[in-house]
Parts: C-alpha cells; structure tokens; sequence
C-alpha cells in the first residue's frame, strides 16, 4: 500500500498523463454536511415509453421516424454541436496587433450521432450483459472505422465498414470532409446533464482536435520519446496490475483502476493492458473484455450506494487523421468521471478553489478503489425484484 501518512494528510499527486497536479485533502470527508443534497433515482421506467424521442418506431424532434432497432441504433444528432457545412470563417488580421494576437477565433465544421445502446427504455449499461454490450462496442469500432483517414496506418488494420442502402445504419457513410478526431462519450443521469433516460451514448467528430484529447496526447509523446519508445499508459497500466492498490477489476487485456491522479471521488479509468492504438487494435476477444470491464465499472457503480449511479464517460485513442507519431504514441482508455461523494444524496462539486487553482479530492483513490471493489456481483436493484 502507498505510504499510510498519505490517509491523513492533504497533498497533491501528478497526473502525467496531463501534466498537471491534483490537491488531497482525506480528512474532509469527517465535516459535516448542510449543502445541497440530490434526490435518490428510483427505478420506474418502462420498458417502452411511447413520448421518447430515442424508442423503436417513435417519431424524433425533426420529424425522422426511428426503426425497429433490436440492438443499437445510430443517426446523425438533430440538434449538433457542429455542423458539416457552414459559412467559412479565416481570420485576415494578423499584423501583429493585439486584436491577431489576443482575440483569435478559428472555424471548426463537424458531425454528430447519438447511438442507443438498446432499444429497452429502462435500461442502462449497467443492466446490461457483456454480450449485450458487445454490439455498442462494435458500433463504436464501425462508427471510427467508417471515418477514418484511408492513408492513416490504423486504416490498414480496420476492418472495411460497408452498410446497405438505406439500412438505419446509412449514417456510417463518410462524412464530406476528413475530420481530425472522434470523441466517444455518454453522459448519464440528470445530474451529469443528461436529457434523456433512454440509454444512449453521443459521438462528435470535429476537424480540430479537442483539448482535452490534445494535453494528452502531447504527454504520450513527451514520454514516448523520452523513454526510448516506451508508451506511458502500458506502463501505468503494468504498475497498477503489480501494485493492486487502485485496482478495481481486472481481465485478460484491461484494468478498470482509481487512478493515482484521480480527480472525482470515485473516478475510475478502464486501460487497455497491452499497447492498443485505437478500437480498431482489438480483436474479437479483447472486445468481448472491454465489454466484461464496461459491465463491471458501472455495475459497481449502481451498487455502491444503491442507485442509478451519474457519471461522463468518454473513450480516448488515436486521431481519426494525424502523423504517426500521434497514432503511435496514443494509447486506448476510458474515462469515468462520476459526481456522487458521500451517498446517493450527496455530490461533488468543483467549485471554488478547483475553478480558481486547482483540482482537489476529499478520499483518496486507494479509499474509493477499495470500497468499489467490494461491491461487485450482482446488481442490487435485481434482488430487489
């Protein structure tokens, strides 16, 4: 186990894979509560829900009518961030005045799909099977494949994505323009700002590459070239297997861990074991893991304060288009970042001294990966039933 001292004491841990730092503070959890609290969910769905934009067969906000989808469904986003086509913006200011130097601005054309992940209402990954999350997974794959730059290595190993006409998939057709990356991401609960209770993920492409994404892509090179090729989340991932202190479950290619550098209370990152560029790396059984680890996480999740449990959850590999230094260098994992602290009533919030400085966490992820360990097993709400 780390240094028991750090139970007790506030200090900060490196994130390297951001290159930033996160502030402890363990002995906050002891101080009393008077703050807003969040109603607990309660489970009371049907299976189909004839007003929901997202059901088999119901009509959308545009007018488009869904089919009768039996496993994943996926269409362009009615109301996207980024549009395909847009007037050009190209700033023509740049004579070296403050205007060019401080108030820059640059277009950014896109698109956007938002995947159902069963055509049950009532569901959410953490209902589901890992051989019912098998097909998301392949949606993802496809989705990547399908926009993909034909030159990039990672289109070399890619399976072709080849739909019917007019199928409900006709929207993996490539885009119009080649788009710089994809982010994979689901937003769950009311909490996390989620619309919408039918389970669904959103995928927005982008022709720049995002921030996020970007600092830690600038990581995974740093380190690529100052370790003589060694790629840093294979490595942490290789510590962590030996360690087993932030471990929450394993299998044969992934890690689902509290990392080190954790921000939210019960943060959790799910790491490819192996060097893994993109979706497109993973064979049929490394997908059917991927899917075994996804179940895991969220099921844990719903059971540790017996909820339906909010979190952001967003999947990180290579650029759809960028140098092979930037293929090689990335590294596939996902991101959980759930709000909950102290119970299902009780979140997190990053305000204050977070917005102002820097990160700060009240339990320690040796702490959060301990109590999501010992709630794994079979989901609360089906002893319920």
């Amino acid at each position: 186990m780390p240094e028991s001292i750090l139970d007790d004491i506030s200090h900060r841990r490196f994130n390297p894979l951001r290159g930033s730092w996160v502030l402890v503070s363990p002995h906050r959890t002891k101080r009393p509560w008077q703050g807003q609290q969040e109603a607990s969910s309660k489970t009371t769905l049907p299976e189909y829900d004839p007003s929901c934009y997202l059901c088999p067969g119901n009509q959308r906000a545009q007018g488009d009518v869904n089919p009768k989808y039996e496993k994943t469904f996926v269409f362009v986003n009615d109301y996207s961030a980024v549009k395909e086509e847009q007037e050009e913006y190209n700033s023509e200011n740049k004579d070296g005045s403050l205007s060019s130097r401080l108030l820059r601005a640059e277009s950014v054309t896109g698109k956007c799909y938002v995947i159902t992940f069963s055509p049950s209402h009532n569901l959410t990954l953490a209902d589901l099977t890992p051989t019912e999350i098998v097909p998301i997974i392949q949606t993802w794959t496809k989705l990547y494949t399908a926009h993909l730059n034909p030159k990039s290595p990672l289109a070399q190993v890619a399976s072709a994505t080849t739909i019917a006409p007019h199928s409900h998939e006709e929207s993996f057709a490539a885009p119009n323009a080649q788009y710089r990356y994809m982010q994979i991401f689901e937003n769950k609960g009311a909490a996390m700002g989620c619309s919408n209770p039918h389970p669904h993920g959103q995928v927005w492409t982008t022709t720049s590459l995002p921030e996020e994404p970007s600092l830690e892509l600038e990581q995974l090179k740093k380190y690529r070239r100052e370790q003589g090729g060694a790629n840093l989340l294979e490595d942490y991932a290789t510590l962590e297997a030996t360690k087993q202190e932030r471990v929450v479950f394993e299998n044969g290619s992934f890690l689902a861990l509290c990392p080190w550098w954790a921000v939210w209370p019960f943060e959790v990152m799910i790491v490819s074991k192996q060097h893994k560029r993109a979706l497109v790396d993973f064979d049929d059984k490394e997908k059917e893991d991927l899917a075994e680890a996804i179940a895991e996480v969220t099921g844990r999740y719903d059971n540790l304060f017996e909820t339906q449990f909010p979190y952001s959850m967003g999947l990180h590999q290579a650029p759809l288009d960028g140098t092979k230094e930037e293929i090689e260098a990335s590294h596939f994992h996902m991101h959980f970042y759930p709000p909950l602290l102290r119970s299902a009533t009780v979140r997190k919030f990053l305000v204050g001294y977070e917005m102002m400085a820097e990160p700060q966490r009240d339990i320690t992820p040796e702490q959060a990966a301990t109590r999501l360990r010992n709630c794994g097993g079979e989901l609360y709400r089906r002893k319920l039933q």
